[in-house]
């Protein structure tokens, strides 16, 4: 008999525990998630495509997404949106379709608890200023670096120039997400690289060969940029996903690519953006992070 009310306590201390532990992997450990950003976050063309508003391009399976549902989020909210620069964090957004995205930061609550950010591609020009010029530029200069000269002046790459003063606006975002969100975590996601170390693919990324190294440099700049400002925020995280993303360019084959190419598919991903494979491998790079 003793042995059996032994028996009997055992199983049921192994059930409790059991209950317990499913009970706690199942409440979520983020109560409140804001994502923020731009297109390298928001996913246009990635389905599903949310229309709140539509001319955001802000995908159901972008990386804040697969984040949130990753770690079981109790509040999720996306006001990541196509175009968006660091002025867009304060102020509305005009967006195609007639649409307009409400200043980001105003999703912030004070019991927010994780916020991500990806944004400084967008500031002056620089990403659309890049993928509008470049490759109009190879057939005048196609192993050289046409693009790369295109944007100096006066022997001063404008470009980087450019990337120094985005780095003062990320510090002033930071500033603004802490003091509506004292107790929130904050990741800055860099963004992942477009071009490959070496080799050359212009069927797909049609920069002239020069300029695939210097689309790189510029890479790692705004990256650096980020991460600058990170550091003199004190208070934040910087996340890496140009390290990562090696080898997962848009020249990879098989598959491997995260970033489409220069043809734009309104099923599949926008020109020169990430596609479903790339949002899902930052995913996984941030929530490494995270956790």
């Amino acid at each position: 008999m003793r042995n059996t009310r032994l028996l009997i306590a055992v199983v049921s201390a192994a059930m409790l525990l059991t209950t317990t532990a499913t009970a706690a992997s199942a409440a979520p450990r983020i109560h409140h998630y804001v994502a923020l950003g731009d297109s390298y976050t928001s996913g246009p063309f990635i389905p599903v495509q949310q229309t709140d508003p539509l001319g955001c391009g802000r995908s159901t399976a972008n990386y804040p997404s697969v984040l949130s549902d990753a770690l079981n989020v109790g509040d999720f909210t996306d006001v990541s949106c196509g175009g968006a620069d660091t002025t867009n964090m304060t102020r509305p957004q005009q967006v195609p379709f007639n649409g307009t995205n409400p200043p980001q930061l105003g999703a912030l609550r004070i019991t927010t608890d994780l916020v991500t950010l990806g944004i400084g591609g967008n500031d002056f020009g620089v990403f659309g200023s890049i993928v509008s010029t470049c490759p109009g530029l190879r057939a005048s200069d196609p192993t050289g670096s046409p693009c790369e000269e295109h944007f100096t002046t006066n022997g001063v790459d404008t470009i980087q120039t450019a990337l120094t003063k985005t780095g003062e606006r990320v510090e002033a975002v930071l500033a603004a997400i802490h003091e509506r969100s004292p107790a929130a975590r904050v990741l800055v996601v860099g963004y992942p690289r477009i071009a490959p170390d070496s080799g050359y693919c212009p069927d797909v990324l049609p920069f002239a060969d020069g300029d695939y190294a210097w689309l790189n440099n510029v890479e790692r700049e705004l990256n650096q940029a980020l991460e600058d400002a990170v550091d003199a925020d004190g208070n934040a995280t910087f996340v890496d996903t140009f390290g990562p993303s090696r080898g997962h360019d848009a020249c990879a084959r098989g598959g491997s690519a995260w970033i489409n190419g220069k043809d734009q598919n309104v099923f599949v991903a926008a020109a020169y953006h990430p596609l479903k494979a790339g949002m899902a491998g930052v995913a996984a790079v941030v929530l490494k992070s995270v956790r």
